[in-house]
This record gives structure tokens, sequence and C-alpha cells, in this order.
């Protein structure tokens, strides 16, 4: 094999504490990502960039990411600079170990980044999609209400604002950000409710306009999750309960809509096959992110065409992004350009 890897972990603190209802005590202060640089000798100067973000609720950390790269780049095989080389490569990566879908991630988006820059392609033309995309929203950590309703105030630009709730003061929090924000609120409860405190909470978050309800109930409860989406008219979406395409068969007729993520799908290759899957299923498609950096961000940005809401904002969470090159647009669309690759590269 003429592959190398190398990776960095990154710790970076976040331009405001950034809190949801699973976050451990004292957590909300940074972020800890990984990035990977992978390289072929055979391509001297050519590297592809990718990032994986670990987060143990899903099994991973930074000391088991490294662990698994070598059993994914032996099932890659030689690089083969071409569109249906990647797909097949993307495929082994998914399915050589169950699982472990933020270092598959970090994986598949370095491969994406390398074969896009050895063709001359960017990652989203790799892929077959488009570059028009739809604009990202905003996300608000879990704080007093007064300092949530400030945070909206500031982010008052973005076209949506996607809430953290899970916490005592959630219908104070909502009504303090419709108070100063008139338009779309999305709320995300991160498995924090019960089915009596959503209950309780539909009428006022029906009168408050809200547009989507993420993952109100643990990830096993597929059956609390049937009965709020019955009861609602909000579409209820699911995230921790939707980690793999696997998972898209046994939601079908318990949420409306599911949250799609490259750390827990395993990359762009996997992304773009499980936003289709879910289309096909008749799923609202909403493609979502971890406090990535721009590496992470890029990459789901090639693939926001295949969903219908769009959450990128991680490395705008950040209080300094290491990488450059990825541009938000005054409609805070991200710019997928005709730069090879992600487009993306290390600042000076």
């Amino acid at each position: 094999m003429t592959f190398s890897i190398e990776h960095e972990v990154l710790r970076l603190p976040l331009r405001d504490p950034f809190r949801i209802a699973r976050s451990e005590h004292g957590a909300g202060q940074s972020t800890t990502t990984l990035v990977v640089a992978v390289a072929d000798e055979r391509f001297p100067a050519i590297v592809g960039l990718g990032e994986g973000y670990p987060d143990r609720f899903y099994g991973e950390t930074v000391e088991t990411l490294p662990v698994v790269f070598p059993m994914l780049l032996a099932a890659v095989g030689e690089v083969e600079p071409s569109k249906d080389w990647l797909r097949a490569a993307s495929r082994r990566i998914e399915t050589s170990i169950r699982w472990n879908g933020a270092a598959k991630c970090a994986v598949d988006t370095a491969l994406h980044d390398l074969v896009g820059k050895l063709t001359g392609e960017p990652v989203h033309r790799l892929l077959g999609l488009s570059a028009d995309i739809p604009p990202t929203d905003f996300t608000l950590g879990l704080d007093e209400p007064k300092v949530v309703a400030e945070r909206a105030r500031r982010a008052g630009e973005f076209p949506a604002l996607k809430i953290k709730v899970g916490g005592p003061a959630d219908l104070a929090t909502l009504e303090a950000v419709r108070a100063v924000y008139d338009k779309p609120i999305r709320v995300d409860a991160n498995t924090g409710w019960t089915p009596e405190t959503a209950r309780q909470l539909l009428p006022a978050l029906i009168d408050l306009g809200v547009e989507l309800i993420e993952q109100p109930f643990p990830a096993t409860r597929l059956a609390w999750l049937a009965d709020l989406q019955a009861a609602s008219s909000i579409p209820i979406v699911a995230d921790e309960s939707c980690v793999t395409i696997d998972d898209l068969d046994m939601l079908v007729g318990v949420t409306a809509g599911v949250n799609v993520k490259l750390a827990k799908a395993g990359g762009p290759g996997p992304a773009a096959r499980m936003l289709a899957r879910a289309r096909e299923l008749g799923f609202r498609t909403f493609l979502g992110c971890m406090e990535e950096t721009s590496v992470g961000i890029a990459a789901s940005a090639a693939v926001a065409s295949l969903a219908d809401w769009v959450d990128l904002d991680g490395n705008l969470l950040l209080a300094e992004d290491p990488f450059e090159g990825l541009d938000l647009g005054d409609d805070h669309r991200w710019r997928l350009s005709d730069r090879p690759g992600l487009g993306v590269s290390r600042r000076a």
C-alpha cells in the first residue's frame, strides 16, 4: 500500500458557551476534533484533508479513531483518480467495520479531497451533486433565557435558528427568542424530554411557529417518537435514533424527518447515499453537523443539495477556524466553488 495518513487532535475554543441537553458537566467552552492528511507516494505534494468529530455518545474518542485508520486504508486499495474508483472505495470503507462513523468520515472525506485534487474536480461534482444548496441555520446552545435571546438577536440575519432545549426553562427560552426573532425556529432536545414534557409543550411550540422538533426522546424510544409525531403538526426529526443508512427503514412511519451527519454516516459518500435513500422512503431530510472546522463543513456542504433543511454552522461556533477557503454568502448559503477537492486549506 502506498498510502500514508497523519492525524492531529485540535482542541478549539468556542465563540460562545455551547451546551446541549446531554452535555457533560463543565462542557461547552471548547470542542475537540481530529483532522487527517492522507497522501499517496505516487502523487507527491498532493494531500487529502479529512475530519472526524468523535462523540462519546456514538462510542468514539480521539484515542479510538487512529486505531481504526489502518483498517480503513487497507480496505481502500491503490488510489485511482476516478469517480468510479472513489465510489467503490467509499463503499469498502463503509462496510469494512461496523459503526466508527467519525473514523470513517475522516478517511472518506480525505479520499474525496485527494481524488478531487487529482482530477481537478470539486467534491460535490465528484458525487454528481448540485452546487445549489439551502441556506444554513445557526444554533444556540442551552443557557439562561435572556442570554439565549441576546444571542438570537445577534444572529438575527440567519434565515432560521436552531435552539437547543431539554432544560427547565425551555418555554421561557423559546418565548424570549421569539420576542427578538421573527423567522423560523427549530428546536433540538437532544433526547432531553419525556413524553409528558413534550405533550405539555406542544401547543405552545405550535403557537410559537416552531418549524421542527429534533430528537425529543432517547434514541431507542421509537414508540414515543411515533406517538408524538401522530399528535403533532410539527415534523419530528430523528437524530440520535438515526445514525446510519441501516436505521432508515425502522423509522418509516415513526418520524417525518431524519438528520444525517457525516460524522455519524461515515463521510460524504455514505451521507449522500443515506440522504438519497431517505428521500426515496419519503422522509424530509435534515443535514446536520458537529462543532467542526471548515474541513468537515465543506465536506457536508458538498452533499447539501440533497437536504431540505441545513444546519451547517459548526465552524461558525469556533472562536477561530484553523482552515480557510469556505465562504458563506450573504444569503447564508455555503459557496461551493470550482476549486478541486474540498477547496479548503490550513491558515498560514
